[in-house]
């Protein structure tokens, strides 16, 4: 995690740039087409430096590593998750315990009742689970004997 923050100055200016979704003093976050296209231009043979370039960013006032820094990291979510994994999703994590508080009864409702199908479907999985596993113990048994 980087302990840099960027000034207001610096915010407001690339606030600006169209390849900025949205920027605060301690994040950048890119849109999903800057991100796309410079995965494509890099593929090309373009390096980082001039890609962030290219896409109007002054890059005086980043470490000198962090245009090919954001390549990786989108690379690797690419390889991970697909394309459509550069899309942001910050904030919008499904981990964790589901937020129910401010949530009417009826959506209240919904929720338990999803919760007890995925029950009730994990339930007949384990019982064929168990089922297999007895039928092949049965036929063990009968082969030792």
């Amino acid at each position: 995690m980087s302990t840099y923050t960027l000034s207001k100055e610096e915010v407001d200016s690339l606030s600006r740039n169209p390849s900025i979704l949205r920027c605060s003093q301690k994040t950048i976050t890119y849109t999903y087409e800057f991100k796309k296209l410079a995965l494509e231009q890099y593929h090309q043979g373009m390096s980082s430096k001039d890609i962030f370039r290219r896409a109007g960013f002054d890059l005086n006032t980043w470490r000198n590593d962090y245009p090919r820094e954001c390549l990786k990291r989108w690379r690797k979510v690419v390889k991970k998750k697909g394309i459509e994994g550069l899309v942001e999703s910050r904030g919008s994590k499904s981990s964790g315990r589901p937020k129910t508080k401010g949530i009417s009864d009826q959506d209240k409702i919904k929720r338990l009742e999803l919760h007890i199908r995925y029950l009730k479907a994990e339930n007949d999985f384990l019982a064929k689970l168990r089922a297999k596993r007895a039928e092949s113990n049965s036929g063990q048994n009968r082969n030792t004997k």
